[in-house]
C-alpha cells in the first residue's frame, strides 16, 4: 500500500479540489480516466461532493474508510464528501460516476429515501428487476449529461433522486423524514462535527453555535444517529484517527495532535478503549485488509 503524508482530495479522481458551481453536476465512466489510474485508484476523497457509482461489468476490491470488500457487476455505492475510498479492478471493468455537489445533494435530500450522510455499496444480480432498472436509469442519466445544457438539469436531478431511492429499497433503508426538526438539526450537528472536531469542543458549544437547547440536540442525535452528541464527537475523531494511520506514513503522535490530543498516552488510551488495540497495532493490522461482506455501511 502506497501510504502518504496526507489523505488526497480531488474534484474528479487526479485533478486538484477546486470550488465547485453552486447544482454542479458530472458524469463519467471509471475507465475514461484509466490513463490516469490503470484500474488502481488510490484512497482519496473528494470535499465539496458526494459521489454514485454504478459497476456494470467486471469487478475487483472496493474500499471504503477501513472496510474492503471483493465486489462483481452489478454493484452500486453512495459516498459522501470526505469519505475516503478507493478501488482496484481489471481491465474488463466499467462503471458510471454521478458527482453531486454537496449544496444539490442537500436540496435532494426531502426527496429520496437513501440517507445521504453515511456511505452505502450494494451488490446483487442483473436479472432482478429493480437493478435493472438502476442500470437503465444510469444509462440515461450518462446520455442526457453527454447532450449537455441548463435544459437537462432537471431531468438529471430527476433520474439521479431515483437512483438514490431505488438504493435505498435495494439495502432495506427506510429513510428519515428529512424535513422533520430533528433531522433537520441532526444533520446541521453532523456538519459542524465535521468542520469543528479537531478543536475539541464541549457539547455546549455546538448547542450554542446551533442555537437549540441540550435536550433537543441530544434528542435529534438519538433520531438521527443512534448516539449522544459525545458518542458523535468522540466516533468522529476515531474515524479520523484510522484514516490518518491506514492512509499516511504520519506518527501516531503527529496524528494524536491533529485530531486534538496533546497527550499521545491520553491519545493511545482513547483510541484503545474503542478499538481494543494500540494505534500501531491497529495500523499494522490494516496494512492489507482483508475483505468484508458486501452490504450497507451505517
Amino acid at each position: 500500500m502506497i501510504m502518504r503524508r496526507d489523505v488526497p482530495a480531488f474534484f474528479v479522481y487526479g485533478e486538484p479540489s477546486r470550488a465547485l458551481d453552486v447544482g454542479f453536476l458530472h458524469v463519467e465512466t471509471v475507465m475514461e480516466r484509466r490513463s490516469v489510474h490503470f484500474g488502481h485508484v488510490a484512497p482519496h476523497k473528494h470535499p465539496l461532493m458526494g459521489q454514485i457509482t454504478y459497476w456494470y461489468q467486471g469487478g475487483g476490491t472496493y474500499r471504503i474508510e477501513d472496510e474492503t470488500w471483493n465486489f462483481l457487476a452489478p454493484a452500486i455505492s453512495f459516498v459522501p464528501s470526505n469519505v475516503v475510498h478507493g478501488f482496484d479492478v481489471s481491465e474488463q471493468s466499467d462503471a458510471i460516476v454521478t458527482s453531486i455537489s454537496d449544496d444539490l445533494l442537500r436540496a435532494m435530500a426531502s426527496q429520496v429515501e437513501l440517507g445521504l450522510d453515511a456511505p452505502i455499496l450494494l451488490t446483487g444480480e442483473s436479472v432482478d428487476l429493480t437493478w435493472k432498472r438502476i442500470g437503465s436509469l444510469l444509462e440515461m442519466i450518462a446520455d442526457e449529461y453527454r447532450v449537455g445544457g441548463s435544459a437537462s438539469e432537471k431531468v438529471l436531478i430527476g433520474l439521479i433522486s431515483a437512483v438514490l431511492s431505488l438504493m435505498a429499497r435495494l439495502g432495506g433503508a427506510g429513510g428519515l423524514d428529512a424535513t422533520s426538526p430533528s433531522v433537520s438539526l441532526g444533520m446541521a450537528l453532523r456538519r459542524a462535527i465535521d468542520q469543528h472536531y479537531k478543536e475539541d469542543w464541549p457539547v455546549g458549544r455546538y448547542v450554542d453555535v446551533l442555537a437549540t437547547t441540550p435536550h433537543l440536540l441530544d434528542k435529534a442525535a438519538r433520531e438521527v444517529f443512534g448516539q449522544t452528541v459525545k458518542e458523535l464527537l468522540l466516533d468522529r475523531r476515531l474515524l479520523e484517527a484510522k484514516r490518518l494511520l491506514k492512509f499516511t506514513i504520519r506518527s501516531v503522535e503527529d496524528i494524536g495532535r491533529e485530531i486534538g490530543f496533546d497527550d499521545p498516552a491520553y491519545f493511545s488510551r482513547f483510541f484503545r478503549k474503542r478499538t481494543g488495540e494500540t494505534p500501531v497495532a491497529w495500523r499494522r493490522r490494516h496494512l492489507q485488509p482483508e475483505a468484508a461482506t458486501p452490504g450497507t455501511m451505517q
